[in-house]
């Protein structure tokens, strides 16, 4: 087996996640539940394979990474609705899923079982997996700013902001221990917790921009267009610290450019 049966894991994947998604908008929960984890299933047994023919976590590219986001956004979308019963969460979790699977079909990466000394640490693995569980998480949390900004002009309900919140509680927790698990690999991999190398400045600020943001919802609760917008910024940094760092002028001085 090789990359060039992905497309058919992808395509399995998509279809159960949108017939669950169909089940959703209609309340039939039993059945949600049941497509939404056999496309889960049928993703991630595509990882474990690469895994094992890697001899290594397939973290290493930005193709791999995005293989972790495509199975978290559906994750992510199923513990929301099991929450909240947010019937759209699902259609949107498989939509965001879709597109980085066309990414990866559109521009596939080379997988190869190469891998430099840094990338071996046992903190790497963990440390991609939450960061990219958090930044699903927060995916979500963007598109209630967007529904709210949008749809709700004056006045939006306690419920879809306690939501939102409860988003934002969830990514950020997820996110720190993100942080915490890098801190100990640069220690072991290049000898000190944080150099304030370019890739580590953009996750402090991104890690900086939801702490105001649940700060500032504590401080100013009935200004949620504000909170908003806040989420908007940090969704931006977030962006930049995942993959925009490439291209940024100091991107030649990251230990994080691989």
């Amino acid at each position: 087996m090789s990359w060039d049966v992905f497309i058919w894991f992808a395509l399995a994947a998509l279809l159960l996640w949108s017939v669950g998604a169909c089940f959703a908008w209609k309340d039939k929960v039993k059945p949600v539940y049941a497509f939404t984890f056999a496309g889960l299933a049928v993703f991630f047994s595509f990882i474990l394979w690469m895994w094992i023919a890697l001899e290594r976590p397939p973290m290493r590219t930005m193709g791999e990474t995005r293989l972790w986001y495509s199975f978290f956004m559906p994750l992510a979308g199923i513990i929301v609705y099991s929450r909240w019963r947010y019937r759209w969460i699902l259609s949107f979790s498989t939509i965001m899923a879709a597109v980085f699977i066309c990414v990866n079909l559109l521009k596939p990466e080379i997988h190869s079982k190469a891998i430099m000394p840094a990338l071996q640490s046992g903190w790497f693995a963990p440390h991609v997996i939450v960061y990219m569980f958090s930044y699903a998480i927060f995916g979500a949390a963007t598109l209630m700013a967007i529904y709210m900004i949008c749809f709700k002009r004056s006045e939006t309900s306690a419920r879809e902001l306690d939501i939102t919140d409860n988003l934002v509680y969830v990514g950020t927790a997820f996110l720190t221990f993100g942080m915490l698990f890098g801190a100990l690999w640069a220690k072991q991999a290049w000898g000190t917790y944080w150099a304030w190398d370019p890739k580590e400045t953009w996750a402090a600020i991104t890690w900086l921009c939801y702490l105001l943001y649940l700060h500032y919802r504590k401080a100013r609760p009935d200004n949620w267009r504000t909170a908003c917008i806040i989420l908007f910024v940090a969704i931006i940094c977030l962006q930049i610290c995942w993959w925009g760092i490439n291209y940024l002028p100091s991107a030649n001085m990251s230990m994080h450019t691989y």
